[in-house]
């Protein structure tokens, strides 16, 4: 496994956003984007530890170098002093640079993979939203499509409304969310079950049925919009699991890593 640290994949106002990159020993030619669960917070203080750092990368990110994938750990701007959509477009502006430097990393350039919490909720906008580039940009970094091929999530909300629940990610407060506040539309505009359409990625949703924090009907809820729009879905409830990346307090977890890759496996091209 080989190691690249910090590389600068965008700059916004004078802050460069950064992404660590491992590359597997024996490569499949493919590029997965792991955006670590954090509450899309980070620390107001100069040491804060950046979040492509997270100790959720030890958990799921060797299981991808092992089978062949080269991942790419990113940072996003996040709260309190960022709000939506800042940490989306910096995860879609991360999928651009790496389409438009696929040469270079060694990988196909149309089939980049996505895993995550937080996180997981921004993977899954970029599995559901069109991510059409500005084609009369002068950066040709943002003319790439933000789309992405294959999306797991977990413990990942999908419906902001259903929460039932102020939102830090949006700085707005849940009871003046009524029909027809500007409010409301700003609710539905960051969930994603809000761009389900049969043009979805394929998802794996992983999410324990005893989560506190991010309640297991949400994924409940992505799934059932999924299978209604004819896109291919799993739901991997987890028995007892709480929220957090090991899925805490379950006793007989299913093997949520070992599903994640071959989720990953089963939705790339074969080359001949």
């Amino acid at each position: 496994m080989a190691l690249e640290s910090n590389v600068v994949f965008g700059m916004f106002s004078g802050l460069a956003l950064l992404m660590d990159i491992y590359r597997p020993e024996s490569t499949k030619g493919y590029g997965i984007v792991f955006v670590p669960g954090s509450g899309w917070r980070r620390p107001l203080c100069y040491n804060a530890e950046p979040l492509k750092e997270s100790a959720q990368v030890e958990i799921y990110v060797p299981a991808l170098l092992e089978s062949g994938y080269t991942v790419f750990v990113i940072n996003h701007r996040a709260t309190p002093r960022f709000l939506f959509p800042a940490a989306l477009e910096d995860v879609q502006r991360a999928v651009r640079f790496i389409k438009y430097n696929a040469t270079e990393f060694g990988i196909d350039r149309e089939w980049v993979g996505i895993g995550g919490s937080s996180g997981g909720h921004l993977v899954s906008l970029l599995g559901v939203m069109d991510g059409e580039g500005d084609f009369n940009d002068l950066d040709p970094i943002n003319r790439e499509v933000a789309k992405v091929h294959c999306v797991v999530a977990r413990a990942a909300p999908s419906d902001l409304l259903r929460l039932e629940r102020d939102s830090s990610l949006l700085g707005l407060s849940i009871k003046n969310a009524i029909p027809g506040s500007i409010e409301y539309k700003r609710f539905v505009e960051a969930s994603p079950v809000s761009y389900v359409s049969p043009d979805a990625a394929p998802f794996l949703l992983m999410h324990g049925d005893a989560d506190q924090t991010v309640p297991f009907d949400q994924s409940e809820i992505m799934a059932d919009a999924l299978e209604k729009a004819g896109v291919e879905v799993k739901l991997l409830r987890v028995p007892g699991g709480g929220h957090g990346p090991v899925f805490r307090g379950t006793k007989n977890p299913p093997d949520y890593v070992g599903g994640m890759v071959r989720w990953f496996d089963r939705f790339i091209p074969k080359h001949s």
